[in-house]
């Protein structure tokens, strides 16, 4: 009798499960509830997806089998009616000891290489990039240096209206030809910040006194949420910014409309830097 109640729990525990695995079918599941537009945005952003999905499964198969023997446990080795005193006590398991030890090694080892890979492919510098771009990051808003074409885009911090959304006129945009590799220099000019693409699943700081890079190749065409990712003050949420993935005729068609204005032509640089002590720097006249 006893074996029977066992089985039929043990049916239950795998029915549950099986439950469980399918109900993540849905387009947001099998992308991990990761921001919808993901999928395809750069050549990095599968892998991201795939990573992240398949860590979920793991340890989600790794949940639904410690949940498992958790419930069985409890049912098999309760008290019973009658029972007194202490349970029969087991001083040692080797086999499961050995066992708990090793699984979770595998698991960290994988978890690891994988990561590691997904990574190390993310952060491969781009030799001849098609498009280069510079970003500097300012208290609150954006500024983007088109470096190929010699003309600049600066931002203003971005308004809201009186239900707190942003208004469009004041959103710097950034714009991208599809399906070309893009190296993004980014700067800050005065604290830390971090350019985060939602969409693409990566961010990076922006940190001031050093420079750093992204690398990737925009593959499909619409508008996508930038923000930055690292508490920067007063009005950090006020820090957005949005990215254009256009075709190229009409990527040529903007930057042609901010070379024929001469308050966009030429660079912009990070002179303005209210920061005057860092590395590399002289320090202040006083001091």
């Amino acid at each position: 009798m006893r074996s029977t109640r066992l089985k039929k729990w043990a049916a239950g525990a795998a029915v549950a499960s099986a439950g469980i695995l399918l109900a993540g079918c849905t387009p947001n599941q099998t992308r991990g509830f990761l921001p919808e537009g993901s999928e395809g945005a750069t050549n990095h952003t599968d892998s991201i997806i795939g990573l992240w999905t398949t860590s979920w499964i793991v340890l989600l198969v790794v949940g639904v089998i410690a949940w498992s023997l958790v419930i069985w446990a409890t049912i098999a080795y309760r008290r019973r009616k009658g029972e007194t005193g202490v349970p029969v006590q087991l001083r040692y398991n080797m086999p499961i000891e050995t066992l708990f030890t090793v699984i979770p090694v595998i698991l960290i080892i994988g978890f690891f290489a994988f990561t590691a890979k997904t990574q190390s492919a993310i952060e491969e510098p781009i030799a001849n990039p098609d498009n280069r771009i510079e970003v500097i990051g300012k208290r609150w808003a954006w500024d983007f240096n088109y470096t190929d074409e010699n003309v600049h885009f600066s931002g203003v911090q971005v308004q809201t209206d009186q239900n707190g959304s942003p208004t469009a006129d004041t959103m710097p945009t950034l714009y991208l030809p599809v399906n070309k590799s893009t190296e993004v220099k980014l700067e800050s000019r005065d604290v830390i910040h971090s350019f985060w693409v939602v969409e693409y699943l990566y961010k990076k700081d922006m940190i001031p006194g050093k420079t750093n890079y992204m690398y990737f190749t925009p593959t499909k065409t619409g508008t996508f949420v930038g923000k930055c990712a690292e508490l920067c003050g007063e009005y950090h949420s006020n820090m957005l910014f949005q990215v254009k993935v256009v075709e190229q005729d009409e990527y040529d068609a903007y930057i042609a409309s901010l070379a024929a204005n001469p308050e966009n032509q030429g660079l912009l640089s990070v002179d303005y830097n209210p920061n005057q002590n860092l590395p590399g720097t002289s320090a202040p006249e006083g001091h």
